[in-house]
């Protein structure tokens, strides 16, 4: 395993490590029990840092990490995420007594004191153009109860926003080969600024796996199912904002990646893991299966400049006309 800062913080991550929203609920049916053999060998092999959030299975996975965790505390890094639980359009959902509230119930679930990184959920942009909720945040960290904050964003001028707070220490944005949008200037202005990018749907919420046919069935209970047209919350958050049938068929599109890296997925994340300001890639599991096959990334062979050329040429063309929503 390789260890990247997370921005100017003294805090290391395996630049691949793992999100448990999966394994919380909302994609389809999943085992506890697997879970926790799942974050158990995935600790073993190295990873130190999970992402998390306290609307994963309203608390679940936070509870799962706390039984994967215990003992490790001071070495295994978890960072969760708050305000979805609440109206995240209402001002007082980022005040104070809420904020410290979500924060204490995210804790006691995780079993610990201190959280090593708290986000915020994917607030609108009026709430962070207001920016008093950093300072909220700031209180906190004054008051030991978290050790850095960041911001989970949905677009790249929500990301730019958050680069003007000074404690901003990380931005999780989406980024794959089908949304390279946050290469053009947001990756370039959060490493001047010191600010970790962590990397969330790299595999763009399994398409980029190339295991699906276009007759594929989700589960009732699995995003992929219910929110392909943001139903239910960003669009951009479902198949990066493509929409099931014309991921698939885009995905088709890119099967030259695999050419000497044995599958797509593992070239998926390879790609993100190419990039410098990349701190950190968090594919989502459900078996350790998954996690066994994600971790193969590491050892897979890196882009070359054309390859890459190639691949940007494609977004441009092909991919980001099709992308709905905002990003």
């Amino acid at each position: 395993m390789k260890y990247r800062q997370l921005g100017n913080t003294e805090l290391s991550l395996s630049e691949l490590s793992f999100g448990t929203w999966a394994i919380g609920g909302a994609w389809g049916q999943s085992d506890d029990q697997e879970a926790l053999k799942s974050l158990h060998y995935a600790i073993d092999r190295g990873v130190n840092f999970f992402d998390t959030a306290d609307v994963y299975g309203d608390g679940h996975s936070e509870e799962l990490l706390a039984k994967a965790t215990k003992g490790q505390e001071s070495s295994i890094h978890v960072a969760s995420k708050f305000c979805r639980a609440g109206d995240i359009h209402d001002p007082k959902t980022y005040e104070m007594s809420q904020v410290e509230a979500y924060l204490d119930a995210s804790l006691k679930r995780l079993e610990r004191e201190r959280m090593d990184l708290y986000q915020i959920h994917c607030p609108p942009q009026k709430i962070l153009e207001d920016g008093s909720v950093f300072g909220v945040l700031d209180e906190l960290q004054q008051k030991g109860k978290i050790r850095h904050y960041g911001v989970s964003v949905e677009t790249v001028e929500e990301g730019l926003i958050c680069l003007q707070n000074p404690n901003v220490k990380s931005l999780q944005v989406i980024f794959n080969i089908f949304r390279q949008k946050p290469l053009e200037e947001l990756f370039v202005e959060a490493k001047k600024k010191g600010v970790g990018i962590i990397t969330r749907l790299p595999l763009a919420s399994g398409l980029l796996t190339n295991k699906f046919s276009l007759d594929h069935e989700f589960e009732e209970d699995d995003h992929r199912r219910f929110n392909e047209n943001g139903e239910q919350f960003n669009v951009g958050e479902t198949f990066a904002g493509l929409g099931f049938k014309k991921g698939v068929e885009l995905t088709k599109e890119l099967e030259w990646i695999a050419e000497g890296r044995v599958n797509m997925a593992r070239a998926a994340l390879r790609y993100i893991l190419d990039q410098d300001e990349v701190t950190c890639a968090i594919p989502g599991f459900k078996n350790q299966s998954q996690i066994q096959e994600n971790l193969q990334a590491l050892n897979t062979p890196s882009f070359s400049k054309s390859e890459l050329n190639r691949l940007h040429d494609f977004y441009v063309k092909e991919v980001h006309p099709h992308i709905r929503g905002a990003y």
